[in-house]
């Protein structure tokens, strides 16, 4: 008889102290609003939380990224305009001095202004970035990162911009000057078709570079989308529900009364059983 019952009372405080202990996390997870106060509360949950903390990281990661290969992108686009508007004053000069009526002196003028232009791209072509490095990279395009298997270069090389079919455009545009200043039919002829060429390849150009903006947009908006949706799901896994909090805690608390009050009436039982 001393034995079972000894057996009870033990079995019995054991479990109102996890009651206890139960109530005290709830308490704690209330107080805090933190579900979690360490990885065994909820193993699984902690793993997860650990995989979306690492692919935060690497989002504010891809997200600096992408606002560093688009201010490049931007830059490299203002570039491009300036360079189609003096190519496109280059062809109305080249246009203009392919007339076999021009003097001398007009043609020379005309020369002149077309190298002026190609002194400019020239100074163009050495854009530093924010960075204070060149914009238009001499060696191979700097690619960058920009998400899980995401890696291109916003701005393309120095060569794919300033040159046109293998030779630097500043050469090209001293080709024209120096086909306009002579008159010569058959070197304007080829003149007129390389204006026409470069006006194509800075359009090319262009277009290239604005795809890779819009491009470099488009994973703005999802990285953003993406790092929201994390923010979610680790709020839901990490912070506490207080309504399902308080409810839980006023149950864990009438469980424990009713358990305190059973143990006294059994305790006392017990006693006059054991006296008698």
């Amino acid at each position: 008889m001393i034995n079972a019952t000894g057996n009870r009372m033990t079995f019995e405080i054991a479990r109102q102290s996890r009651l206890a202990k139960a109530i005290e996390t709830t308490q704690i997870q209330i107080s805090t609003g933190n579900r979690l106060q360490q990885p065994s509360d909820d193993p699984g949950a902690s793993v997860r939380i650990a995989g979306i903390r690492q692919a935060q990281a690497d989002s504010d990661v891809w997200k600096r990224n992408i606002e560093l290969g688009s201010s490049l992108a931007n830059q490299a686009d203002g570039v491009l305009k300036t360079l189609n508007e003096r190519l496109a004053r280059v062809q109305e000069l080249t246009i203009q001095g392919s007339s076999g009526s021009l003097p001398q002196s007009a043609r020379d003028t005309i020369a002149a202004e077309i190298r002026a232009i190609a002194h400019e791209l020239g100074a163009l072509s050495q854009t530093e970035s924010s960075l204070g490095q060149p914009l238009f990279s001499s060696g191979p395009a700097r690619s960058m990162r920009f998400g899980e298997g995401i890696v291109f270069a916003p701005v393309p090389t120095s060569a794919n911009v300033f040159q046109y079919s293998g030779v630097a455009i500043t050469q090209q545009l001293e080709t024209m000057a120096l086909a306009v200043g002579s008159g010569n039919r058959a070197q304007l002829d080829s003149a007129l078709s390389i204006a026409d060429g470069l006006i194509q390849h800075g359009a090319s150009v262009a277009a290239t570079i604005g795809n890779g903006a819009s491009r470099l947009d488009r994973l703005a908006d999802s990285n953003e989308t993406r790092n929201v949706d994390l923010a979610a799901e680790r709020t839901g896994l990490e912070k506490t529900d207080l309504t399902t909090a308080i409810a839980t805690l006023n149950a864990q608390q009438l469980t424990l009364e009713a358990a305190q009050s059973a143990f006294a009436r059994i305790n006392r039982r017990s006693l006059i059983d054991l006296l008698s």
